[in-house]
């Protein structure tokens, strides 16, 4: 059962840092060096399982990413060609 509590345990680490620094899936990912596809099943199906409460909390950051996104894309989309008639 080593790799049960691996993974419990990563689960957590997961989940506390996502609401420690209201982080997104896709920074999370890049900072524990694992899929996007791994952390969001991690905090949206297997943390519901392993911490009820963390996963309340999780679950609002993520629904408020999820309120921002396009914002965040339009701002980088705007930054994007912003740098590019810099370096014309």
């Amino acid at each position: 059962m080593k790799d049960k509590n691996y993974i419990d345990e990563r689960i957590i680490m997961l989940g506390e840092y996502i609401v420690k620094n209201k982080a997104t899936v896709r920074s999370t990912a890049k900072q524990f060096g694992i899929s996007k596809s791994t952390v969001h099943k991690d905090v949206t199906e297997r943390l519901r399982k392993v911490n009820g409460s963390l996963y309340s909390q999780v679950k609002k950051v993520l629904d408020i990413n999820k309120k921002e996104r396009h914002i965040r894309g339009g701002l980088a989309t705007r930054q994007k060609y912003l740098n590019k008639i810099k370096s014309e």
